[in-house]
């Protein structure tokens, strides 16, 4: 498997452990405090610190999936996926190390890394793109 698949299938992967952590958290929410199923905040504002964390660490991965994800695809489905595989396991570390900083803290610190690790998501996009434009030329 190549690291680009990889990072890909790590990255979906990762969301869909973060909903499965906000949905357990839900259901223990209904469960101990008895509220509504119904009555939660898509934006997570109506719960304890936690809470909030955990739903915004989920959107900040679902919100960049599509381009990245696009980005990864577009690799594999022309055969450049050499451009995507240098990088493919330092993005997706730097994703799963915005997500846990994003969950151990909202200090000043705190999301500052977090911002530096969404930075060099951000980059390693870019470059690629730039890569995949170049090659595919």
């Amino acid at each position: 498997m190549s690291p680009t698949v990889v990072a890909l299938l790590g990255f979906a992967a990762w969301s869909v452990f973060l909903v499965l952590c906000v949905g357990l958290y839900r259901i223990v929410r209904v469960s101990i405090e008895k509220r509504a199923p119904n009555s939660f905040s898509a934006s997570g504002e109506d719960l304890p610190r936690f809470g909030r964390r955990l739903t915004r660490a989920h959107a900040n991965t679902y919100e960049f999936l599509p381009v990245a994800g696009a980005v990864m695809l577009c690799a594999l489905a022309t055969g450049q996926s050499s451009v995507t595989d240098g990088l493919a396991y330092a993005f997706l570390g730097a994703r799963l190390a915005q997500s846990v900083t994003h969950l151990l803290s909202t200090s000043n610190s705190a999301v500052l890394i977090r911002f530096v690790f969404f930075a060099a998501q951000v980059l390693i996009v870019i470059w690629w793109i730039i890569g995949l434009v170049t090659a595919l030329s």
